[in-house]
Formats: C-alpha cells, structure tokens, sequence
C-alpha cells in the first residue's frame, strides 16, 4: 500500500508540474502572439504610407492563430487538471475551454479558407488583365 501512496503522490507531482508548464505555454503564445501582430502592423503601416487601409483580415487572422494555439495548451493543461482531480469545477472549465476552442478552430479555418480564396481571385484577375 506504501509504494502505491509514493506512486500516487509522484504522478500528482508530475501532473501538476505538466499542467503548470502547459498554463505557461498558453500564456506565452498569447504573448508571442500579441507581439507579433504588432510587429506586423508595424510592418505594414510603414509599408502602406499612404494608404489609410491595412489588411484587418490578414492581421486578426494571425492573432488568431495564436490565440488558436494558446487555447490546445490550455485545454491540455485542464485535461491533465481534470483527470488528477476530477471535480465539478475542472469539468466545467474543460468543457468552456473545448468549447471555445472549437469555435475559433471553426471559425479561423473559414475564415483563413475565404482568405485564401479571396487572394487566388485576385490573383487570376491580374493574370488575366491585359498589357
């Protein structure tokens, strides 16, 4: 019974030392995330002077991406949570948290595919202007 108490309060350890790094990684890719879309805008602002219009869709659909991946972090960190200590407030938070992933997920990708599409269009009509 005493080695399964050490295994148990070992695998405990081990949880939350995995969920802590996971919580970590999120945070840190909604930072990097933060600060690469302002390098971005930077960018681009400095490379549209004179026009007034930067590419919205383009710059919240990177940051997006973060926030994307911030989130799997996030819900590995709760899954691990959950499954050490399965409570009525680990549950919640995992569901809250796949749910607001899938609904990112599914909307970034409609948006990153209407994106895509939109940039081919442009592209076979300049293709197909004459000169």
């Amino acid at each position: 019974m005493v080695e399964l108490e050490v295994f148990e309060k070992g695998l405990r350890i081990l949880a939350e030392g995995t969920r802590l790094s996971l919580e970590t990684l999120s945070v840190l890719c909604v930072l990097v995330g933060l600060l690469a879309t302002l390098r971005r805008t930077s960018m681009m602002r400095r490379q549209l002077r004179h026009s007034s219009d930067l590419p919205f869709t383009k710059i919240r659909l990177g940051f997006g991406a973060w926030l994307s991946l911030a989130l799997e972090f996030q819900l590995g960190a709760d899954i691990v949570a959950t499954t050490t200590t399965p409570n009525t407030v680990n549950l919640i938070q995992l569901g809250v948290v796949a749910l607001i992933r899938t609904f990112l997920n599914f909307f970034l990708a409609r948006e990153m595919e209407m994106e895509h599409r939109m940039e081919t269009q442009a592209r076979s009509a300049q293709d197909n202007t004459p000169t």
